[in-house]
């Protein structure tokens, strides 16, 4: 019996060995990294190129969103830091890295 499973394990292996049979193993791997690179990491780094470009380019009175979910306006800038009017005479420093987004013109009046 146990000579048995002995000569059925082997002819398995002789059977899955061939001509590139290392290669074909890793198929699948390379398959599966690329569909994460086009999936998951390549937007990943668009999103991050875009934010680090509008953290480049904001400007004083640009009206933002804080990663905390604070909205202001700009009333001064530094190579690391802005200081952002919340209300009417109050006024906060924050680093660029902490700016959400950007906020669009309002049309009109909030009610």
């Amino acid at each position: 019996m146990t000579g048995l499973a002995y000569a059925m394990g082997q002819g398995g292996q002789a059977a899955g060995q061939g001509a590139g049979g290392g290669f074909t193993a890793f198929i699948p791997l390379i398959l599966m990294f690329v569909i994460f690179y086009f999936l998951l990491i390549r937007p990943q780094q668009k999103k991050s190129k875009e934010h680090r470009q509008m953290i480049t380019n904001l400007k004083k009175g640009d009206r933002i969103v804080t990663s905390g979910g604070i909205y202001g306006r700009i009333t001064g800038l530094d190579e690391n830091t802005l200081t952002v009017e919340i209300a009417e005479k109050v006024r906060v420093k924050l680093n660029r890295g902490n700016v959400s987004a950007r906020i669009q013109a309002e049309s009109g009046p909030q009610t």
